[in-house]
C-alpha cells in the first residue's frame, strides 16, 4: 500500500497535540453536592430542577487546528482518512463543549454519539426498540424469588485493592493505577494509566467482573495498545467517534464472560429510553421519576438523570446523548463479530483491541495490520484472544437467532418428547 509516511507522521503528531484540552466527560462533571441538594428538596415534597452550568472553555484554537488537519488529509488513503475523521470528531466535541446549555450542544452530541431512535435500515429497528424488548422480557423476572437480588456490600477501598491485584497481573508490561474518586457519577472510569473508582459507592461480586472486563480489559487495554503503535500514535486517543464501538466491545465482553446481570442490562436499556424521553422534552425531574419507578434507588436515579443532562441545562431538550451508545454499540459489535466469524475474518476481532478504533477503521486498516505497519495488540482479554471458543459462541449465536420464540411455549417440550418417544 502506497502512502506518504512523512505526511502521516506530521499529521499524526499535530493531531495528538491539537486534542489537548478537549476532555468531554471531565468538562461535564456535575458538582459533587448537587445530588444531596436535589434529594433534600425531593424529601420535602418540593423537588426543584437543579442548575448545572459547566464552565465554557475557549477551544476555538483547537477546533481551527483540528479542522485544518482534517482538510489536509486525503480521503482516499485509509490512514489519512482515519486521521481526518478523528480530527473532525474532536473538533465536533470542542464545538459541543463551547455550546453547553444550548440546542447546539445536543446537535453536536448527536453528530458524535448519534440518537437512540436511529433506525438501522437493513434491520428496521433502533436501540429504542431493543431497549423496550429487553425491558419487556425482564419485567416479569423482577421480584421473582428465583432471581435473587444483588447484594452490594463491598466497600470502595476493598474493591479498589482487589481491582489493583487483577490489573497488575493482566497489564504485565505497564503500570496502571487504581484510584478512589468521590466525584464520579459512574462506579468506575478507565484511562490508559489510571482506573478511577467512586469512593462513596458500594460494590457487589457481580461488579467485580463487570468493571474488570468492561473498564480495565477493554477501555484501558485498547488505550495502552494504542500507545504502543509507533507509526500511528493517534490510535491511543479516546476519540469521541470511537465511543460507540468501545462501549459496544465492553458490553459484549460483559455478556460473553457472564458478568452481565439483569439489573445491569435493564440499567443500560433504561438509559436509552431516558435519552429518547429527554430529546422529546422530558426534564430532570421527569427522568428522576422514570428511573425511580423503574426500580432504581433515589441516589442512582439522580445520578442516572445527571448523566443525561450533562449538557448545561436540565430541560428544553438539551441532552448529552452518549448513554444511547451502549446498546447501539452492543448491537453493532456483536453483529460485526458474528459476520467476521462467518466470513472467515477472525483477525478483525483481534484488531479491534489494537487501539481506539471504530468498526469501519478495523476494516479499512486491515491491510496495515497484515503488513505489520500497525502492531498487533499486546493486551487482549481471554474471551477475545481464544478465537476457538469465540468462534463456537458466535456460530451458535448466529444459528439460535433463527429460532422464533413466538412459536414455542413451555408445554411444547412435553409434547415434543411424546412425539419423539411415541413416533
Amino acid at each position: 500500500m502506497l502512502m506518504n509516511t512523512k505526511k502521516i507522521e506530521d499529521l499524526d503528531a499535530r493531531l495528538f497535540v491539537a486534542t489537548t484540552g478537549i476532555r468531554v466527560l471531565k468538562a461535564l462533571t456535575w458538582p459533587q453536592e448537587s445530588e444531596s441538594v436535589f434529594l433534600e428538596q425531593w424529601h420535602k415534597g418540593n423537588p426543584v430542577l437543579p442548575t448545572f452550568k459547566p464552565p465554557v472553555k475557549d477551544l476555538s484554537a483547537n477546533i481551527y487546528t483540528l479542522e485544518k488537519i482534517a482538510h489536509e488529509c486525503q480521503q482516499d488513503e485509509p490512514i489519512e482518512k482515519f486521521l481526518a475523521e478523528t480530527a473532525q470528531s474532536y473538533a465536533n466535541a470542542g464545538k459541543m463543549l463551547m455550546h453547553v446549555g444550548t440546542p447546539d450542544f445536543t446537535r453536536y452530541s448527536e453528530k458524535i454519539y448519534g440518537r437512540p431512535d436511529h433506525i438501522y435500515k437493513l434491520q428496521g429497528l433502533s436501540a429504542v426498540d431493543a431497549a423496550k424488548s429487553f425491558l419487556q422480557t425482564t419485567d416479569s423476572l423482577l421480584g421473582n424469588y428465583h432471581v435473587p437480588e444483588t447484594t452490594t456490600d463491598i466497600p470502595a477501598e476493598k474493591f479498589a485493592e482487589w481491582m489493583k491485584t487483577e490489573v497488575n497481573e493482566f497489564f504485565d508490561q505497564d503500570v496502571v493505577e487504581v484510584k478512589l474518586d468521590a466525584r464520579l457519577t459512574s462506579k468506575a472510569i478507565a484511562g490508559a494509566s489510571r482506573i478511577r473508582i467512586r469512593s462513596n459507592a458500594q460494590f457487589s461480586q457481580l461488579d467485580k467482573d463487570q468493571l474488570l472486563y468492561h473498564e480495565a480489559f477493554v477501555h484501558t487495554a485498547t488505550m495502552l495498545n494504542g500507545k504502543k503503535q509507533t507509526n500511528l500514535k493517534s490510535l491511543s486517543l479516546g476519540a469521541p467517534r470511537t465511543t460507540r464501538t468501545q462501549e459496544g466491545i465492553a458490553v459484549v465482553s460483559e455478556l460473553i464472560t457472564n458478568a452481565m446481570d439483569i439489573t445491569r442490562l435493564r440499567r443500560i436499556a433504561l438509559r436509552v429510553l431516558a435519552v429518547k424521553q429527554a430529546l422529546d422534552g422530558a426534564d430532570f425531574i421527569d427522568l428522576f421519576k422514570f428511573f425511580l419507578e423503574a426500580g432504581q434507588s433515589e441516589e442512582e436515579s439522580v445520578r442516572s438523570a445527571q448523566r443525561i443532562f450533562r449538557g448545561g441545562d436540565v430541560k428544553n431538550g438539551v441532552v448529552f446523548t452518549k448513554d444511547g451508545v451502549y446498546l447501539q454499540g452492543l448491537l453493532e459489535v456483536h453483529t460485526f463479530m458474528r459476520i467476521a466469524i462467518r466470513d472467515n475474518r477472525p483477525e478483525l476481532i483481534n484488531n479491534l483491541f489494537a487501539g481506539r478504533l471504530t468498526l469501519t477503521d478495523t476494516l479499512r486498516l486491515a491491510p496495515l495490520f497484515e503488513s505489520g505497519w500497525l502492531r498487533q495488540p499486546v493486551y487482549v482479554p481471554i474471551w477475545a484472544a481464544d478465537l476457538r471458543r469465540l468462534s463456537a459462541m458466535m456460530a451458535y449465536s448466529a444459528f439460535i437467532s433463527n429460532i422464533r420464540l413466538d412459536k414455542v411455549y413451555l408445554n411444547r417440550f412435553v409434547e415434543m418428547e411424546d412425539e419423539i418417544t411415541q413416533g
